[in-house]
């Protein structure tokens, strides 16, 4: 009986089409991981920069020393590691928090534009601070417990608003549209508060402007956990988030539960963006730029965009701190400011290219 030669053919259509994803897979991630290795030397140049600039600029000598032979009696040691360091470690924490949820909030909105504000986030913050400012007296940090909850518990409303606003549930454009509505109306109520309670308005104008000036280690260690389990969040959802930017029904036949990964993802926001907006403030255009860097660098896929807006943040958040304190040395201009002043140009340029790459 004869044998039959074996012939080594070109393999199937759909297994060269499978390969060839996975070779351009495999050669983006090399440039990929790179970018993240220069985000991360980055945030250490920045973080050096924080710890060095101020009032009185220090040697880096004098900042290496301070932070491995601590002297409580060299005043140049004091101001390294009792004020400049904390102050970089809370622009670290909130950097990540106000990134990271920016990219989960335009995952979790299936939109460009979305800011981790939208949820009322930032108005629910502010509410419970001009409460806790002008009805028990708050003094010091305290309020930061105040910030978290109303952040927290205004994003539910809102989550529970778009839900109950159709029958397919919390839907991208109910929860834009619910989000919305009670930012407005929470704002009106911070502002008839205000007009009527002059102590509180001039201690929430310092808050509400987004600063880290005086910002000690209870308040890194008071928003850390947030943060952190935030971030984690972030990441164990970012497939999801995948599944959802090719839309519900794909994203279902694919066997993922769309409840339950917005549910997450509004969590993650939630922790991130309130303990940041606790610790230093609404700070504006942060995320919503850092997303929009982070989504042009790294593409749609959120497995990379959240650890580039996780690095990229604080980047931007201390590197504008830095900038405040030498603009108008020996004053200062709070990071809000600055952020605001370096986004808004910024934002238009990344819209700009945007749309002349869709012609």
């Amino acid at each position: 009986m004869p044998v039959l030669p074996v012939t080594r053919g070109t393999p199937e259509p759909a297994a060269q089409g499978a390969t060839s994803d996975t070779v351009l897979r495999r050669r983006r991630i090399g440039p990929l991981a790179v970018g993240l290795l220069a985000l991360a030397a980055a945030l250490v140049a920045v973080c050096v920069l924080s710890l060095a600039v101020g009032a009185n600029a220090l040697p880096f000598g004098t900042v290496w020393q301070a932070l491995t032979h601590y002297d409580p009696a060299n005043p140049h040691h004091l101001v390294v590691v009792e004020k400049r360091l904390p102050r970089t470690l809370v622009g670290v924490t909130v950097g990540i928090g106000l990134a990271v949820a920016g990219v989960v909030m335009q995952g979790l909105t299936r939109n460009p534009l979305a800011d981790p504000g939208l949820l009322g986030v930032n108005a629910g913050a502010s509410l419970s601070v001009v409460v806790a400012l002008s009805v028990f007296g708050v003094q010091g940090n305290a309020y930061l417990w105040f910030a978290f909850a109303g952040a927290a518990l205004v994003t539910v409303a809102v989550y529970a608003v778009a839900g109950a606003a159709g029958r397919g549930g919390a839907t991208p454009v109910t929860l834009v549209l619910a989000g919305a509505a009670v930012t407005a109306a929470l704002t009106s109520v911070v502002t008839a508060i205000l007009l009527t309670d002059q102590a509180a308005l001039d201690q929430m104008r310092f808050w509400q402007v987004g600063a880290l000036t005086a910002r000690d280690f209870t308040v890194f260690w008071q928003t850390l956990p947030g943060i952190t389990a935030g971030l984690v969040l972030a990441f164990a959802v970012s497939r999801g988030l995948n599944g959802l930017a090719m839309g519900e029904e794909v994203a279902r036949s694919l066997g993922q539960k769309v409840g339950f990964v917005r549910a997450l993802a509004a969590l993650s926001v939630v922790l991130l963006c309130g303990s940041a907006t606790a610790a230093a403030g609404p700070i504006s255009f942060a995320g919503l730029i850092v997303a929009h860097l982070a989504a042009r660098i790294a593409g749609p896929d959120h497995r990379w965009s959240v650890p580039y807006a996780a690095l990229a943040g604080p980047v931007l958040l201390i590197g504008c701190d830095v900038l405040g304190r030498v603009v108008v040395r020996p004053g200062e201009l709070q990071v809000g400011v600055v952020v605001a002043a370096v986004g808004a140009p910024l934002l238009v340029v990344l819209i700009r290219m945007r749309g002349k790459g869709r012609r």
